[in-house]
């Protein structure tokens, strides 16, 4: 099957080379360096799914007809790229493989004859260098669609990737975002910081600070009355006891959730940006939160703090230190 990838990042790439083992036909796109160096010598997978190089056709933008479209670019530039590629991609299933909870709604409205898939990655990978993408940690990959639509195209696309990675349907996919922004919020802390989340969850300080944006959003997907899906030991139940612990006591769920990432270094997607001088999507993440709170008349202070912090290093390129970050973040 001939399947285009749009964003041959960290996530989109490691998908595209795994698809490309199992033999699939893949083109991808990129920009710069990145697409210079997988046109020279193809995707260079490594780490938890093994090492592979995949030879897959590679351009600014989608060049030939496919049957499947995969969108892995950041959330702030998705509806852009599939605007750049309607003309290949229009009527043709598109996964959107994206943070936050704006992905399928903005897809749609920017392709509106295609069937909108939601997908979310739950590996961790890394895209630090042109051309080389490493999977630091293995995880399943989980589409739905929104309540109101058939899923015949989630069961589509995930026998399609179940080839080449894990892949399952989830009924609550509205659920199932939330639960993956709870783990999302780890992003934030090593953007500001430059520290990896396993270096964050050992700070005390910052670990709290973590713990306290985790809550807000549980809190406030609770009170929008928000069944949380079950997502990697995260269940519905679990959460709302997280929601009522003292801080001291929910401390304990990102810590597991450290111990779940193996050694490995994990930058956090949100780094990733800022090391390649890219924009974050952290107004997708943690302003997600913040949005939601506003809708129902609530606030998120910690979260909305953070976004102000990871902005601030965007513009300053500079990180701040554990203790600077507790004493702004309050």
């Amino acid at each position: 099957m001939r399947i285009g990838v749009v964003g041959a990042g960290a996530v989109g790439g490691a998908i595209a080379a795994l698809l490309s083992r199992v033999g699939h036909e893949v083109e991808v796109t990129a920009r710069g360096a990145h697409l210079a160096a997988i046109q020279e010598h193809g995707i260079i997978l490594t780490g938890a799914w093994g090492d592979y190089r995949a030879q897959v056709d590679a351009a600014e933008e989608l060049t030939r007809g496919v049957q499947l479209v995969i969108i892995a670019t950041k959330a702030q530039d998705a509806p852009a790229a599939i605007r750049d590629n309607i003309a290949v991609l229009r009527g043709i299933p598109l996964v959107v493989i994206q943070n936050g909870l704006d992905a399928m709604a903005n897809a749609k409205a920017a392709s509106p004859r295609s069937d909108i898939v939601g997908g979310l990655a739950t590996f961790a990978s890394s895209y630090l260098s042109p051309g080389t993408i490493t999977v630091t940690a293995a995880g399943p990959l989980y589409l739905g669609v929104t309540a109101s639509d058939s899923d015949v195209p989630a069961r589509y696309a995930a026998r399609i990737l179940a080839e080449a990675l894990p892949t399952s349907t989830v009924a609550n996919f509205a659920g199932a975002q939330w639960t993956k922004l709870i783990i999302n919020m780890v992003n934030a802390l090593p953007a500001i910081t430059g520290l990896s989340v396993q270096e964050v969850l050992k700070d005390s300080g910052l670990k709290r600070i973590l713990t306290r944006s985790m809550k807000e959003c549980v809190r406030t997907a609770l009170a929008s009355h928000v069944h949380f899906e079950t997502l990697q030991g995260l269940t519905h139940r679990r959460l709302r006891w997280f929601a009522a612990m003292p801080l001291w006591a929910a401390a304990s769920l990102p810590a597991l959730m450290a111990r779940r990432m193996g050694a490995t270094p994990n930058p956090g997607s949100t780094l990733q940006s800022i090391k390649r001088g890219q924009t974050t999507e952290i107004d997708y993440l943690n302003g997600a939160v913040v949005r939601a709170a506003q809708a129902i008349g609530r606030t998120a202070p910690v979260n909305a703090e953070l976004v102000k912090l990871v902005h601030e290093v965007e513009r300053t390129k500079a990180f701040l230190t554990p203790a600077e970050v507790a004493r702004r973040v309050g």
